[in-house]
């Protein structure tokens, strides 16, 4: 078998996928989804990282709505994020996944405080490690400490995982039939025009180290599997890399 291009990856998974993209909190099929697609790439020898949001649970940006503060709404999310670690470390030690949870707001009798060398030591001996928490701080998405932690682990990239969307397009293919989805796409140019494919911050921070940032539907089978494994599987975004959409068929 071909090896992987990436041997260790952080994927990052939306808490509106734990919830299958339904009104409800969590999903079952959707949890055994993700445990199956960790599984695959640990049955691989790719070594995961998992941050996983807190959206299913509660969002930051419903701070107006609720008229709080908005350090408060992101306290309540990162708080969600902690539960969907416990859930998915649950899931993953059902189907014999060895697994790590760790946390950036230190819960000792939950979970392991977040230290980066641990992490690595943990990945090294072929454990899943789960970040939650965020990076224990408010007015910060899920996007950012994505790219942060993948640097932090040494991860060679980041696979976000997207509810429902396939990739980058250049419109919106829920109202333009004729959007077409980028196959690759230079960081810059994701900013410049503004095409909101994560947190800009996280954006730039995986920029300014060459990290790698895939986009792709996690709903597909396999879909983390065939890109470690080098397959144009939704967008690529990166510094060095050259903007090109896919043809149109």
């Amino acid at each position: 078998m071909t090896a992987p291009r990436y041997r260790r990856v952080l994927l990052k998974l939306s808490g509106a996928a734990m919830g299958g993209g339904a009104e409800g909190t969590f999903s079952q099929h959707s949890i055994d989804h993700m445990v199956a697609e960790v599984k695959s790439l640990r049955d691989l020898g790719v070594e995961v990282v998992l941050v996983v949001g807190g959206g299913n649970i509660f969002r930051g940006n419903l701070a107006p709505e609720w008229n709080i503060e908005r350090a408060e709404a992101d306290n309540m999310g990162m708080l969600g994020t902690v539960i969907n670690g416990v859930l998915l470390r649950a899931a993953l030690g059902a189907a014999d996944v060895e697994v790590r949870l760790m946390t950036a707001v230190p819960i000792p009798s939950v979970a392991e405080p977040y230290i980066r060398l641990r992490a690595i030591r943990h990945l090294e001996k072929g454990r899943v490690v789960i970040l939650a928490g965020g990076i224990g701080q408010p007015y910060v998405t899920t996007d950012y400490p994505a790219s942060q932690r993948a640097l932090e682990t040494r991860c060679e990239a980041v696979l976000a995982a997207k509810n429902g969307v396939d990739g980058v397009y250049d419109g919106d293919p829920r109202k333009n039939p004729d959007a077409r989805r980028y196959v690759s796409l230079s960081t810059d140019d994701a900013i410049q025009k503004d095409l909101r494919v994560m947190d800009q911050s996280a954006l730039l921070l995986a920029r300014d180290h060459d990290l790698p940032v895939h986009i792709f539907d996690f709903d597909a089978v396999g879909g983390a599997r065939r890109i470690c494994f080098g397959e144009d599987v939704g967008t690529l975004v990166g510094r060095r890399i050259t903007t090109r959409l896919a043809p149109t068929h």
